[in-house]
């Protein structure tokens, strides 16, 4: 049988308090059955030592105990004058005619007191005499006269005692009755209430594992109970978002693909119906659409690599100006196609990097792409190298001009497949993943890429990398 969560605290903290009661009232029931009848023995014993000397002093001054044998009231009289008060004889009357205080006996110890004379013979006292009974001898000139026996309590034998010993017994199972339905009204609430937002989560749990990436719980504390629903709600939050892109990914993939998919079909077909004659023109144009398809899969290749850190970096010094300008001449020919002025600021003295000289150059090569794609005709490409005294680190910017990004989606420059409407637009071609490349190059490089508004009005591109430390020979 299932047995819930909450049954199960419930229970718990049943048991626990159940436990607790019954500790509670076993040990008071050996407190009072041990501890009080310990207690009415230690009194006994007091009173029985102070008694013996003042016995010895009566059976002094009357020379035997036929004074006091069947005389309970005299009996009585001798235990229960305090032990510093002068014993007087029997009969007799202390100087100024005042009668010796009297000390009452509420634990009922002189009725268990019993004389016995120097043959062991009773006197006065209580009849039952027996061999757990304490002895004190009674002492007048070096010679025992009597003893002096006291029986103990075993068990609480009077009549007053045994109804206070019934009622403690009731009032003990009462309260423990009522601190057991305390427990349980208080265990069950604390149950429902610790347990309801972890119920909230669980549930929640369940409708995101079944698809539901819109689940959210409410988040009623600041405890540990609380911190867990903010950080499921972090998790469907990112899962919700994770889905998203992935549907988005996929639609933008097979978007990418069918367009060049979509020409070579339609060329092909022409071909083949011989409305288009396979001609050099013809060729150039079918080997274009398979260079953007190849270059598509292969920047998905790489992400995905990137992704799971599989993309491989053979690090080492790079004269990052040298690379930098071996690929400004590759886009020479570009930028004059484009009409587009390249304006460069280089140090005199080139800073060396850690790098892998292949990956920078396809960092290089998709920034200076995505402003020669994306500039309009006329304009202007500046790119700066600078490495700040004391910095270890060497900065590349790469600015363009108009037209410029909405300061609202640069952010999301380096998603992939995100692309700006407008000017910067599909119809300049180009997948949307060359600066999602880049940003992971960056990176695995220990750097950093950020993006804003270029002075010259379009947009600009800061590359931060960490300086070897070594000098360009």
């Amino acid at each position: 049988m299932k047995i819930s969560i909450t049954a199960r605290l419930f229970l718990a903290v049943l048991a626990i308090a159940a436990f607790a009661v019954l500790a509670m009232g076993m040990a008071a029931h050996f407190s009072y059955t041990r501890g009080f009848i310990g207690y009415l023995n230690e009194q006994a014993m007091l009173r029985m030592e102070a008694a013996v000397p003042r016995l010895a002093q009566a059976y002094a001054a009357n020379g035997s105990w036929g004074f006091v044998q069947g005389n309970r009231p005299e009996w009585f009289r001798i235990l229960r004058v305090p032990a510093d008060a002068a014993s007087v004889p029997a009969g007799a009357a202390p100087s100024g005619g005042r009668a010796p205080p009297q000390v009452s006996d509420l634990t009922g110890a002189l009725l268990r007191f019993t004389l016995l004379d120097d043959q062991e013979r009773f006197v006065v006292g209580y009849g039952a005499v027996d061999g757990d009974s304490v002895r004190r001898e009674i002492v007048v000139g070096g010679e025992r006269v009597g003893w002096l026996l006291m029986a103990p309590f075993q068990t609480v034998s009077g009549g007053g005692d045994q109804r206070f010993e019934r009622h403690q017994i009731r009032a003990s199972w009462a309260i423990g009755a009522v601190c057991v339905l305390l427990s349980a009204v208080i265990a069950l609430w604390v149950a429902r209430r610790l347990l309801r937002p972890v119920r909230s989560v669980a549930q929640a749990t369940h409708r995101l594992a079944a698809g539901e990436y819109g689940s959210r719980v409410q988040v009623e504390s600041d405890d540990e109970v609380g911190q867990l629903a903010r950080d499921f709600n972090t998790l469907a939050d990112t899962l919700e978002r994770n889905e998203r892109m992935r549907r988005d990914f996929l639609a933008d993939v097979s978007h990418e693909l069918r367009t060049p998919l979509g020409v070579l079909h339609g060329e092909l077909e022409a071909i083949e119906d011989g409305v288009h004659a396979m001609s050099p023109a013809t060729v150039k144009s079918l080997q274009a659409e398979v260079a953007t398809m190849n270059k598509l899969v292969s920047d998905l290749y790489d992400l995905s690599l990137a992704d799971v850190g599989a993309l491989t970096y053979r690090k080492a010094p790079v004269d990052i100006v040298a690379l930098l300008c071996t690929t400004l001449d590759g886009f020479t020919a570009r930028l004059a196609e484009a009409g587009l002025t390249l304006r460069t600021e280089l140090p005199a003295e080139p800073p060396m990097v850690l790098a892998d000289e292949r990956r920078l150059q396809q960092l290089f090569n998709n920034l200076m792409e995505n402003s020669v794609r994306y500039t309009d005709r006329g304009g202007v490409l500046q790119v700066r190298v600078s490495s700040p005294a004391g910095a270890q680190a060497v900065q590349l910017e790469f600015e363009d001009s108009a037209p410029g990004v909405p300061a609202h989606r640069v952010t999301r420059l380096f998603d992939r497949f995100y692309r700006v409407e407008g000017s910067r637009n599909r119809a300049s071609g180009g997948a949307g993943l060359g600066l999602a490349i880049c940003r992971s190059i960056v990176a695995a490089h220990g750097g950093r890429i950020e993006a804003g508004a270029s002075p010259l009005g379009g947009l600009a591109m800061r590359v931060v990398l960490p300086a070897s430390g070594e000098a360009a020979a």
